[in-house]
């Protein structure tokens, strides 16, 4: 049991990581890229807020749940 619960611990790390680092690569993006009219830079700008703040309540998750056990 412990062996699976470490598991779901790493995944959700490694989740919470990739998505705070698209979700600044995409708030990036949103100030760099020009608009082209396929996506404009508001929509990146705010989908990179949302995976910023998911991956922010991730690591927060983990932390305590790791500081638990």
């Amino acid at each position: 049991m412990k062996k699976n619960n470490q598991k779901k611990h790493t995944i959700q790390l490694i989740c919470a990581v990739a998505l705070v680092i698209i979700g600044c690569g995409l708030l990036i993006a949103g100030f760099i890229i020009p608009p082209t009219g396929v996506i404009h830079s508001s929509v990146l700008i705010a989908f990179g807020e949302i995976l910023t703040f998911v991956g922010a309540l991730f690591g927060i998750d983990y932390h305590y749940k790791i500081k638990q056990s």
